[in-house]
């Protein structure tokens, strides 16, 4: 998972996939370190966006609203559940998503992730 280091909304994602992730195998890196801005450029991709979140799996990103539902498989019950806002097509999951990440900032402010000792081991922070 790669989200805004800086902000606090998704700084409250990160810590809602650590408490929730079944498989204790998601792992996170900001989008603002060296390890994301040259993954981005040694793939190809355009330079991240700060209000996007991405997700990266078998050699797959998918962002905005595809990155929060290939996420949730992982994720216990209830919470697995999202699963089924598939069925909504993407462009109109998308807007939804674009609404809430224009107004992010203002949702959950100075908010940190505070990790243990063992989820520290997930993020990637060069």
């Amino acid at each position: 998972v790669f989200y805004d280091g800086d902000c606090g909304f998704c700084n409250r994602s990160v810590a809602f996939i650590l408490k929730n992730d079944r498989t204790r195998s998601i792992q996170f890196a900001a989008i603002q370190s060296e390890f994301t801005k040259n993954l981005f450029r040694d793939k190809g991709w355009l330079q991240p966006d700060l209000s996007t979140f991405y997700f990266y799996e078998n050699g797959n990103k998918f962002e905005k609203s595809t990155g929060a539902l290939k996420v949730a498989k992982y994720l216990k019950f209830p919470s697995l559940l999202m699963a089924v806002f598939w069925i909504i097509p993407r462009f109109m999951r998308d807007a939804v998503y674009d609404s809430i990440a224009k107004r992010r900032r203002n949702l959950s402010r100075d908010f940190c992730v505070m990790p243990s000792i063992e989820e520290r081991k997930r993020f990637i922070l060069t």
